[in-house]
């Protein structure tokens, strides 16, 4: 049974329980603060199971892509080590919203498994929760019970909380769940050893492929639990895993969803799987990795130094670096993996196709940029190896070449062993803990229980229309956080400020009580399917009425931000081409981003072209026209522009101004006039083929234009109000060049007169014609001087200092005999010195220089720097 068979049973025989197929959510989660990735198939109905809002079909059903490579669900240094882990892999679910329980699930399950699946039950094991003290929790004999009546009771097993209870987090919804785990060991394994007592043991034979939690409890901030108001089922089967165990496999590897990918990278490397298992390995990490890169760039998350982007960059760089050290791949190929998990898996995944070269293009650039840097890195470890006083490299050293350069510590381990040094494992994981320790202090938040004043499942949001409303306080929190400090978090039955979605900010404003106390929301955001305002404060008296104001300017700047996307969005198109994709954006009150899929740098005549298509629109005054709750299939029949890594619902919102139509969420002005000008303040590159535009519009263009008057009256009156500044300045240029090669020519008749005088103070150390000396030159002129006493002098060995601006600057050179004979380095004797002047530097082993801000600390490098060479 091939795997795009096995993904369609599945969703057919829930479909056939009346089950709604709905879609995969995107991978990255964007309307989840408490998430960076989709992790887990329950995590789109989340609003459901906290009673958020209530689902139009409570029977769902569907193939989820997940990532689990941060937080609690971290995967990631497991895979390719072993042959069932993954970063991305696909999660077959089943979901009962109040509806159904354990009864059907379990049924269900060992329905679909042993008489559709085929499975051989006697290969199956279940497990049920044992129950908790602590918790005050007995065995779930419920589940116990029911799977007494379908299997013998020497397959089933009694798990711990660990493994047989499932909670969404610290709080929140959790209960006891029941596993299903098959034993695929051949048939003298299993009467060796049984495989109950393998089960949860990471038995690679002995897995888990099915998880069906049974949700009744909530976990509450003081840890005891409470139950719910509905029960829920919530199921998650591993895709990879039921395809190793339908088509007779080993190794999720070894199944059709991986071995294309496997057979495409023997074919590019020439390196054979199976052979041998550090290459295996390696295989295994690139084919995995590229799936959970490709479908994050897909899903609009490109790599970064920050965020989410960061852990998509480390997972490909991961990939890159087995490949480098283990396939011999010191160029880049991952990307060309890409066709081929296109064409596996883009009809399940149309996202695979539709922005299939842009997935490469980012890879292939991304592979270049971490090639350069294992490069230097290893010329930078090479350094750090020679300046070692013994075999033992610190481990602060070897963090700092991870941490600032991204250079692997396991290839630096490798490398290190190979000439013979060690790692001071230790220290390396000492420096590490205290950044983690710093990072996770930093972001660390802990929050209240929810103190519920009255029941509201869905509040409204009337914002479009009304800036200002009277509501009511559903329910509100407090959240601590090291960033923020103490906030509360505020819910009302209804509410005109916009909650944070669609590259938007979320309004800010006030809100007033009856005796005129007032509480300033500094923020609104959305969470689980609720708008949550952020206050400083919480009102004195909570019950009763209160008046919600927006901050009118600020979303009147917003809105006319987000207008003006829409029409850059269109104008691109126009002005470049229907290739123009939107892939990402940002709408604040002051100033406007906009990402978009491009080849090039755009020129001044294509920005002039832009900026005059929009602002013709504006000059157009084209009325908002707005189109609520209407029919997905509908908007898209109009023309309406959906964006890629966006999830939406059956009915949508669109916004038209003239022939710009759009599926949108946020404010907008009534009409284009309102925005008054578009003006773009930047334009550059994001990543490969995406390229970034940054502008402004209203009040900001007018401040832009004011300041940029204030200037140029500046400018004229400094150039004693010059009819003609332009003409003027460049005169000034020309003047200030002449002048400048006249200093440089002095300069270098002054290191002339120097360098004998230099000469002569020379002295021998060890036959090491030697100095070191402040002088009154600039880098560049000692850089000349220093040189020329090296044309003279040899065997020599000089460090010059001077002062410039109260910044220091320290030039080392040494004679190239010296370099091999000594086995003295420039760089290296720059770099430690640099400590004295508080700054750093490099260069060539013959010639570096360190720059620094204290120049206070000039004499004790001149000093030091003897030691080298006595």
């Amino acid at each position: 049974m091939t795997s795009q068979e096995v993904r369609k049973q599945f969703l057919n025989f829930f479909k056939e329980k009346n089950h709604k197929i709905v879609p995969s959510a995107p991978m990255v989660m964007k309307d989840d603060p408490t998430l960076m990735f989709t992790n887990a198939g329950m995590n789109q109905f989340k609003e459901y199971f906290l009673g958020n809002s209530v689902p139009k079909n409570k029977r769902l059903t569907d193939t989820q892509k997940c990532l689990r490579v941060s937080g609690k669900h971290n995967d990631l240094e497991e895979v390719g080590k072993d042959t069932y882990h993954h970063t991305m892999f696909e999660m077959l679910g089943n979901w009962s919203i109040g509806d159904y329980f354990k009864e059907e699930a379990i049924e269900w399950a060992w329905e679909l498994l042993t008489e559709v699946f085929k499975i051989d039950k006697d290969s199956l094991y279940v497990s049920v929760f044992e129950g908790n003290e602590d918790d005050g929790l007995p065995l779930d004999q419920e589940a116990y019970n029911l799977w007494k009546s379908i299997v013998p009771e020497n397959r089933i097993i009694k798990g711990n909380k660990k493994d047989n209870f499932w909670e969404m987090g610290d709080q929140g919804p959790c209960g006891p769940c029941s596993e299903i785990h098959v034993d695929i060991r051949s048939k003298e394994e299993k009467e060796k050893v049984d495989g109950a007592s393998l089960v949860n043991q990471d038995h690679p034979q002995v897995v888990e492929i099915w998880n069906l939690v049974f949700m009744q409890f909530n976990r509450k901030a003081n840890g005891s639990l409470e139950p719910l108001p509905e029960r829920h089922i919530d199921t998650g089967m591993g895709f990879e895993r039921l395809c190793m165990v339908l088509q007779g496999k080993q190794s999720n590897y070894d199944t059709d969803v991986f071995t294309p990918l496997i057979r495409e990278v023997e074919i590019i490397t020439g390196k054979k799987y199976g052979k041998d298992e550090e290459i295996d390995i390696a295989i295994r990490v690139i084919s995995d990795h590229v799936r959970a890169v490709a479908f994050s760039i897909a899903d609009g998350q490109l790599p970064s130094n920050t965020g989410a982007g960061y852990v998509i960059r480390r997972i490909l760089r991961r990939a890159i670096r087995y490949g480098f050290t283990f396939l011999d791949t010191n160029k880049p190929f991952i990307y060309r993996l890409v066709k081929v998990l296109s064409e596996q898996m883009g009809k399940a995944f149309p996202e695979l196709k539709e922005q299939y070269q842009l997935i490469e293009n980012v890879i292939k650039e991304e592979e270049s940029s971490f090639l350069s840097t294992l490069e230097q890195g290893l010329v930078m470890l090479d350094s750090v190896i020679k300046s070692s006083k013994d075999k033992t490299i610190e481990g602060e050293k070897a963090f700092e070449l991870y941490d600032t350069f991204g250079f692997p510590i396991d290839l630096t381990s490798l490398i290190l062993e190979e000439k013979g040094y060690q790692l001071d494992t230790a220290g390396f994981e000492k420096a590490l803990k205290a950044q983690k320790d710093r990072s996770r202090a930093a972001s660390e938040v802990s929050k209240d229980d929810w103190n519920v004043l009255m029941a509201d499942a869905e509040q409204e949001f009337i914002g479009y229309d009304s800036l200002e409303a009277n509501v009511k306080l559903v329910k509100y929190r407090k959240v601590t956080s090291k960033k923020e400090g103490d906030q509360y978090q505020l819910v009302f039955n209804l509410t005109p400020f916009y909650a944070e979605g669609g590259g938007q900010v979320g309004d800010k404003g006030y809100l007033e009580a009856p005796n005129g106390d007032v509480t300033y929301i500094v923020d609104t955001k959305r969470e689980n399917n609720e708008i949550v305002h952020f206050a400083k404060s919480l009102p004195k008296e909570v019950s009763g009425s209160f008046k919600a104001v927006v901050d009118q300017k600020q979303r009147w700047r917003t809105a006319c931000n987000h207008t003006a996307t829409h029409l850059l969005h269109q104008a691109l198109r126009e002005v470049l081409g229907t290739h123009v994709e939107q892939k990402g954006s940002a709408v604040h009150s002051k100033y406007l981003r906009f990402d978009f899929s491009h080849f090039s740098k755009l020129t001044t005549e294509e920005l002039r072209k832009v900026e005059n298509f929009v602002n013709a629109r504006i000059d157009g005054h084209l009325p908002l026209e707005e189109s609520r709750n209407i029919p997905m299939k509908e908007a898209m029949e109009q023309g309406a522009m959906a964006l890629f890594g966006e999830k939406y619902g059956d009915t949508v919102r669109t916004i038209r101004f003239g022939q710009s139509i759009e599926l949108c969420g946020g404010t907008h002005v009534k009409n284009t006039g309102d925005i008054w000008h578009f003006k773009i303040a930047s334009e550059g590159a994001v990543a490969a083929g995406i390229r970034r535009i940054e502008a402004i519009t209203s009040d900001a263009v007018k401040e832009f234009y004011f300041n940029n008057n204030r200037m140029l009256f500046e400018i004229k009156d400094m150039l004693k109000n010059s009819q003609d500044p332009v003409k003027s300045v460049a005169s000034l240029q020309e003047e200030n060049l002449a002048l400048k090669k006249q200093v440089e020519q002095l300069l270098k008749d002054k290191a002339k007169g120097l360098k004998n005088e230099l000469i002569a103070e020379l002295e021998d150390v060890n036959g090491i014609k030697f100095l070191s000396k402040r002088v009154d030159l600039d880098a560049g002129g000692i850089k000349d001087l220093a040189f020329e006493m090296g044309g003279q002098v040899d065997n020599l060995f000089l460090l010059l200092a001077s002062e410039k601006d109260g910044k220091a600057v320290l030039s080392c050179y040494i004679s190239k005999d010296l370099v091999a004979e000594k086995d003295l380095n420039a760089g290296t004797i720059v770099r430690e010195l640099g400590k004295y002047i508080q700054g750093g530097g490099g260069g060539q082993p013959f010639f570096a220089t360190a720059g620094g801000k204290n120049p206070a600390g000039i004499p004790e490098a001149l000093d030091k720097v003897k030691q080298y060479i006595q």
